[in-house]
């Protein structure tokens, strides 16, 4: 099912940041996770595609600990957070960071206090570090001082993902997890936070869990992708294992007249 494709440098073939094992995930009589098991390589950009309301983002939640699993279980860099002490459980949290598909950010509090929240809530330092460490974390992505003035209602939907995203770094974690992160963008918007990401990737050495439906951040910065169909991951492997599948949702997803990008791309590596 796999072709392996390049392991992201320094980083052994076989070192898994997150590991899901045979996990069942229902609401009611309905499974939407059927049995699934996936591995998330250290260091990696790994996309999860599927269809729309297919169960990407019920699958990251659960992952995440939002969404109860019926069977299964998830490891995160080692560590199982359901059958961990609660101290343990915290640690490997702050050791993530989170962008939901709207932001989530808090709309009572500027992009600053958004980002000093969990700095607040985690670390014992003075109000002037916080501060210092919430503008730097505003630079990282593409934003500065002064738009840390600002409110989540003044802004447009790039500079709030981008906002999100500086809450999301701003305990440092060692993995993201991303639900639809170019939702709602325009293509240069998504150009650009998709170049942003995979500049992440490589200057901080993230591990990137992202659930999209977007071909384009697909071709663009994953290492990997994993299709969803029916529950349960179907082809897993870089853009060429996703063309080459013979699974009928795989090839009409990543075939189909709106998926050129990606074949054109691989077309030229030839």
């Amino acid at each position: 099912m796999e072709t392996q494709g390049a392991a992201p440098k320094a980083v052994p073939k076989t070192a898994l940041a997150i590991e899901v094992r045979d996990i069942v995930i229902g609401f009611g009589e309905q499974i939407v996770i059927d049995h699934l098991s996936l591995g998330v390589r250290s260091g990696e950009i790994l996309g999860l595609v599927g269809a729309s309301g297919g169960g990407k983002s019920v699958l990251l939640r659960s992952m995440i600990g939002l969404i109860p699993k019926r069977e299964g279980r998830v490891e995160i860099l080692g560590v199982d957070l359901d059958r961990s002490s609660e101290d343990a459980a915290r640690a490997i949290e702050r050791r993530c960071g989170i962008l939901f598909q709207s932001g989530a950010l808090f709309s009572s509090l500027t992009l600053r206090e958004n980002i000093a929240f969990p700095l607040r809530e985690n670390l014992g330092v003075s109000e002037a570090l916080i501060e210092e460490i919430a503008n730097a974390k505003l630079e990282i992505v593409g934003l500065d001082a002064d738009d840390g003035d600002k409110f989540p209602a003044e802004l447009s939907g790039g500079m709030v993902k981008r906002a999100a995203l500086a809450r999301a770094l701003s305990l440092d974690p060692e993995i993201l997890f991303l639900d639809e992160p170019t939702s709602g963008l325009d293509p240069i918007s998504a150009s650009a936070f998709d170049a942003l990401i995979k500049a992440l990737q490589e200057t901080l050495g993230l591990t990137v869990f992202m659930a999209t439906h977007d071909l384009d951040s697909l071709n663009a910065v994953c290492d990997r992708i994993a299709a969803l169909d029916e529950g349960k991951i179907v082809a897993l492997g870089p853009m060429a294992t996703m063309l080459a599948s013979d699974n009928p949702w795989v090839r009409a997803y990543f075939g189909g007249s709106r998926a050129r990008t990606p074949a054109l791309a691989l077309e030229k590596e030839k």
